[in-house]
């Protein structure tokens, strides 16, 4: 199994012993609404689920474009629009967890459309005829996948290719980048070596991209961070077994643009998730709420 990937069925301890915390890089602390939308979105949850936007709402529209990337074949994308949408609606590329573009992202991306964002998620699966994750609980069937995935080496082009189809239609605004667990750590990589997203948002994903997780932290496993400029937000689990709280304490406090992380008490890996029993309400409708805060700050 690569070393970046996380089985979500198994990351979370039953008893946690690390206390959540909240760190503010200069310049980035901001008010925090706790948004009654979000809030409300509990009930019924932590299994599949009708979804918090369907397809059919009247304010936005969905698309399945192919993106071309500059490596490799097509890919499919799942997007939706905002019918209000202008050249200057911020775009947000949202990148899979190892479920691919399943159903609780596919709400995201709707989500997104439905705050007044473009949002997209490219099918970093698509060239590997992968199963559908509605509903999946076996990781055994995803992991070869995201395996291949990494081996093929297609992935920074392609979330760029989704950043440029963005690009078409929102040439006056500014483009963000999150994910989820796997998506989380890719969402970091994007943002190494590269101006092309304005802000992003990772979602309990590897803060130690090219180091083994178990390994003891050498003083140079943080040394990328001296090559990220955009602003970046985290949300992590105090029960999260996979991601060191220390790793992400560390990480972060090197980060010199903007950047303001929280690591959640209540919640292990994959709280955001609200088809599945990892979901933790609390700790998603507050993290839903700052992301939104944070790309309200820094795209325009």
């Amino acid at each position: 199994m690569a070393r970046d990937l996380t089985d979500p069925q198994y990351a979370t301890a039953a008893e946690f012993s690390r206390s959540g915390f909240v760190r503010l890089g200069t310049g980035a602390a901001f008010t925090i609404a706790n948004g009654a939308a979000a809030a409300a979105q509990t009930e019924g949850f932590g299994k599949p689920h009708p979804p918090i936007v369907p397809e059919d709402d009247p304010a936005i529209l969905i698309e399945r474009p192919r993106l071309q990337p500059a490596a490799g074949s097509a890919i499919g994308a799942y997007a939706a629009t905002p019918r209000t949408l202008t050249r200057r609606t911020p775009g947000v590329v949202v990148i899979q967890a190892i479920w691919g573009v399943d159903a609780q992202l596919r709400d995201v991306v709707r989500r997104y459309a439905k705050s007044g964002y473009m949002a997209i998620a490219p099918a970093l699966f698509d060239r590997l005829n992968p199963p559908s994750g509605d509903g999946s609980i076996d990781y055994a069937d995803f992991a070869p996948l995201a395996a291949q995935m990494n081996a093929q080496g297609f992935v920074p082009t392609d979330i760029l290719a989704a950043h440029d189809w963005l690009r078409t239609h929102v040439t006056n605004a500014s483009v963000g980048v999150t994910g989820f667990c796997m998506g989380g750590g890719l969402t970091l990589q994007a943002i190494i070596d590269s101006k092309a997203f304005a802000a992003a948002s990772m979602f309990y994903g590897d803060v130690r991209p090219g180091t083994g997780r178990n390994e003891p932290a050498a003083g140079s496993a943080f040394d990328f961070t001296s090559r990220i400029t955009t602003p970046l937000l985290g949300s992590f689990g105090a029960r999260d077994t996979s991601i060191k709280a220390e790793d992400v304490h560390a990480m972060f406090a090197r980060l010199r643009p903007p950047h303001a992380v929280k690591i959640y008490d209540e919640a292990g890996h994959a709280f955001f998730d609200d088809t599945r029993q990892s979901y933790v309400p609390s700790a998603a409708a507050d993290s839903w709420t700052r992301t939104l805060a944070w790309f309200g700050r820094y795209l325009a």
